[in-house]
Parts: structure tokens; C-alpha cells; sequence
């Protein structure tokens, strides 16, 4: 990987997305690493929720990924994009199109898109928007930086209330080991990119550095809560309706059911090192985020 340099000065950065969980990470990250406030601007849908971002000096610009007339203001004079990808799955392709299509008109020297691991090759069925998306931005001609991310360890740790009352860690992966990274390590990972020269034109993998399977996950929780868990496999038909169970519209959980069958043939292993490396230290790792959790 080729050194990064240090950006050009006041040049503002736009963070979409900036009121979910992935963008206000990536905003803390920005300012973390010196950015000042007034260079960072969030895209946010509903403004009353950004009330704490705007009284830290960050530009509030309301806009939304459905309304393309909203989106030009708000790119307006901006440089640099992180380009949070929507969680309305199977509507994100034209939504997309309408935040890459407002990049273009507004002239903007990069975008960071948070994509899936090896989302041009993966057989992941939440794969194809990401797909699509890298399409567009390849067309559009935007000097983009792909950000495929694998798994949030959120994913499991924030489910640590229910695993620990029923004893259990459900799922389909069989013995399939996944890379998950906390959110902050791949919000921090977007906020280099973006921080610094030198990453248009790259696509990275981003996962944990030590792999692991949902067993290893539920011996971590039981020997850290001292109680017991257990890793219990399902048919994938099955996860999926546990899922519906727990809340989830239909098509959602029977793709995320699919999604963890296939971290069995190592769809969201990453051995790239790409994250550490982004972010100057070591991933979080899986115990450290289980105790925090907790």
C-alpha cells in the first residue's frame, strides 16, 4: 500500500448517513484526527437529530438519498465524500444513484464508499446493491476509494442481552470463520481515507485481524460472563424465521440467514490486513469488544 500524504487544507468533508451509528463514528474519527469542525459537513435527513453535531461546529445539511433535489444543496462547495451506503436493502440501487449522480454534478475530488468484502466477486446476496454502486461510481467517473467492509462485531455483541438469557448463539455458519470489526475501527478506517492524499483509485478489505468462528465468539462470552453459551447451528430456513421472529421484515432475515450460510465457504474472511493498516494499530479484538459490551 502506498503511503498516504496529508490532505489539502480547508476543504470541507461531507459524512452521509451522519446521524446513524457508522456516520457519527466516522465524524468523531474526523475530528479525532484533527480535522476541524468547520471542514466537516453532515448529510442528515432530519435535522432535529443532528442538533448535537451542529452545536459541535459541524455544517448541518439536510438532504435524503430518496429526494435528488434535496441532494445539490447539500453537496454544495464539498471536496471529499464519505459515502455511508443506505440500510433500506433491496431500494438502495436508484437512492445510490442519486448520491453518486449529486457527487459528479458537484465536482467533488473523492468518494469513500462503504462497500461489502470483495462485493465484484461475492455470491453474497447483500452483495449485489454494493455491486451496482461500485458500477455507477466506476461510470461516473467520480475518483472514488472502495470501502469494503466486512461484518460489524456489533452484529453478535449487541445481541448479548438475548444470548445470555437463552444460553445460545444462533446461526448458520457451521464452522465458517468471519473477520468482524467493530464500527469505530471501520468508521476510523473511512475518516483516513478522506483525511489524507493517495487512496483514490484503491479498493480495500477491511475486516478484524483474527478471524474467528461463532463458537469461538460463544466460549469468549461464556468465559468472560460466566455463564453458559453455546454456538447452535441452524438450517438456514430456520435462522431466517427466528430472525422474522425477533422482528425482522421476511426478505431481510432470510437474507442475512444466507448471508451468515455463507461465511461457511469464507465469504467474510479477510486476511488482507488492510484495516490495521488504514488505521495505524491493531483491530479491536474480539475479546476487548465482548468486554466493553458487557
Amino acid at each position: 500500500m502506498a503511503a498516504a500524504t496529508e490532505r489539502d487544507p480547508f476543504m470541507t468533508i461531507l459524512v452521509t448517513g451522519a446521524t446513524g451509528p457508522f456516520g457519527r463514528l466516522t465524524i468523531d474519527a474526523l475530528l479525532g484526527r484533527g480535522i476541524p469542525a468547520g471542514e466537516v459537513a453532515a448529510l442528515v435527513r432530519d435535522p432535529g437529530r443532528a442538533e448535537d453535531l451542529a452545536a459541535r461546529g459541524i455544517d448541518v445539511r439536510v438532504g435524503s438519498y430518496d429526494e435528488p433535489e434535496t441532494l445539490d444543496a447539500a453537496f454544495a462547495g464539498v471536496d471529499r465524500v464519505v459515502f455511508v451506503s443506505g440500510n433500506a436493502v433491496g431500494q438502495r440501487v436508484p437512492q445510490h444513484q442519486n448520491v453518486v449522480d449529486a457527487a459528479a454534478r458537484a465536482g467533488v475530488s473523492l468518494v469513500a464508499y462503504t462497500s461489502i468484502v470483495r462485493a465484484d466477486t461475492s455470491t453474497l446476496g447483500l452483495a449485489a446493491e454494493h455491486r451496482a454502486t461500485e458500477a455507477m461510481l466506476a461510470q461516473s467517473g467520480v475518483p472514488h476509494v472502495l470501502l469494503r467492509n466486512s461484518w460489524y462485531l456489533e452484529n453478535y455483541t449487541a445481541q448479548i442481552p438475548t444470548q445470555l438469557e437463552h444460553g445460545a448463539v444462533l446461526g448458520s455458519a457451521g464452522d465458517g470463520r468471519l473477520s468482524a470489526a467493530t464500527r469505530a475501527d471501520l468508521a476510523e478506517a473511512a475518516a483516513a481515507v478522506v483525511a489524507e492524499d493517495g487512496h483514490a483509485g484503491r479498493a480495500y478489505e477491511l475486516g478484524g485481524d483474527t478471524p474467528f468462528t461463532l463458537s469461538d465468539y460463544a466460549a469468549e462470552l461464556a468465559a468472560q460472563s460466566g455463564r453458559p453459551v453455546v454456538y447452535q447451528d441452524l438450517p438456514v430456513a430456520e435462522f431466517a424465521a427466528v430472525l422474522v421472529g425477533a422482528g425482522l421484515p421476511e426478505g431481510y432475515a432470510m437474507a442475512l440467514a444466507t448471508s451468515d450460510e455463507a461465511i461457511k465457504d469464507g465469504a467474510l474472511l479477510v486476511e488482507t490486513g488492510d484495516l490495521s493498516r488504514l488505521i495505524g494499530r491493531p483491530t479491536t479484538s474480539l475479546s476487548d469488544a465482548i468486554r466493553a459490551a458487557l
